[in-house]
């Protein structure tokens, strides 16, 4: 009897730590299943770039093909203004040349002759100034009459004025004492176009120009507007162009002139947009793309649309309203504009978003 008495504790007591052990591993087990709530690392939220849900009307961009161009308001063609051979040039289409720079000789003949028609002016001027004064002398004495004096300072102011524009004729076409033209940039830019060479003789008459030069501190972009546009464009509206050369970057602008006509073969009315171009990064004939926005009278909840994190065809925000509190929201868009969002549903102005790093914590937040 006592045997079976000290039996059935031992089997009693083994039952009692294997119900222990069970219990002790499924609490452990339970334990490690809860997921701990996350929390932001203080070094992580020092970085972090916050914004605030806002309200604002919604603005469409707009966009335009277009092709970069010369400001032809700044454009000099330079033309001959004097016949004869060319030497001395120097310079080639891209160079950059300043105001009064020599860019090429003539030597001609005609302004030999401009030199010679200076000379024999002044030679002119001090023989009848001469012989104005010895009429004076001879009206002293009694030799000479009133109108031989008058005769005298006629043929004078004649011989002056000749001089005058023999001088002026000759400072128009180079005022070059050695019987050469010199060829000057007008103003100072680019050599865009050249049509000479040493060597080559010029006349007067040629309709092509020896060079054209450009002043690129400023250029035009030249876009096209298809018609369903045409009523959103206005003289003007602020635009930013883009170019395939500089993607990352976005150039300031204005619409400076709409056409006001249509393109009779590709139907599109013509916009001139005009911008400054610092360091020349724009070049004439570059592809650029020109965006306007339009302004409804509409408001809606806008946020920057770097917040937005896209996942299964769903957009998503970040939510932080404390390093203990940070939440995963899907909203619903209107429309991307640029860098704005316009938020139908999912988050209200005031609230504060993520605006930097926003993926790392959308996937932190998932894990």
């Amino acid at each position: 009897m006592k045997k079976r008495t000290i039996k059935y504790c031992l089997v009693i007591t083994a039952a009692c730590f294997t119900g222990l052990n069970l219990f002790s591993c499924s609490s452990k087990t339970d334990t490690g299943d809860v997921r701990q709530p996350y929390v932001m690392p203080d070094s992580l939220l020092k970085t972090l770039v916050i914004d605030t849900v806002k309200t604002s009307n919604i603005t469409n961009a707009i966009k335009f093909n277009g092709i970069v161009d010369f400001n032809e308001d700044k454009v000099i063609n330079v033309f001959p203004l004097v016949s004869g051979n060319v030497s001395g040039i120097t310079v080639m289409p891209g160079d950059y040349v300043k105001a009064g720079q020599v860019l090429g000789v003539v030597k001609s003949s005609e302004v030999a002759n401009y030199n010679n028609n200076v000379v024999n002016a002044e030679a002119n001027v001090r023989l009848t100034e001469r012989q104005l004064e010895q009429q004076r002398e001879l009206f002293k004495s009694g030799l000479a009459s009133q109108v031989d004096i008058t005769s005298a300072e006629a043929n004078y102011q004649q011989a002056v004025a000749a001089e005058t524009a023999a001088k002026k004729i000759l400072s128009i076409n180079g005022d070059n004492p050695n019987g050469e033209f010199l060829i000057k940039a007008p103003i100072e830019g680019f050599i865009v176009q050249k049509n000479v060479n040493n060597g080559m003789s010029i006349r007067t008459d040629n309709s092509g120009a020896l060079f054209t030069i450009s002043d690129l501190k400023n250029v035009w972009v030249q876009a096209n507007v298809y018609e369903e546009n045409i009523a959103k464009v206005h003289q003007g509206d602020e635009a930013d162009v883009t170019t395939i050369t500089y993607p990352d970057k976005t150039f300031k602008g204005k619409v400076d002139k709409l056409m006001n006509v249509l393109d009779p073969t590709s139907k599109v009315m013509k916009m001139r947009v005009v911008l400054d171009n610092p360091g020349y990064e724009l070049k004439p004939q570059m592809f650029a793309t020109v965006t306007l926005y339009n302004k409804e009278n509409k408001e809606a909840t806008a946020i920057p649309s770097s917040d937005l994190v896209f996942d299964h065809s769903q957009y998503f925000v970040i939510v932080i309203k404390s390093k203990k509190d940070v939440q995963i929201r899907p909203v619903d868009i209107i429309s991307i504009n640029g860098k704005t969002a316009y938020i139908k549903d999912g988050v209200n102005p005031g609230e504060t978003l993520v605006g930097s790093n926003a993926i790392l914590i959308y996937g932190s937040l998932n894990s």
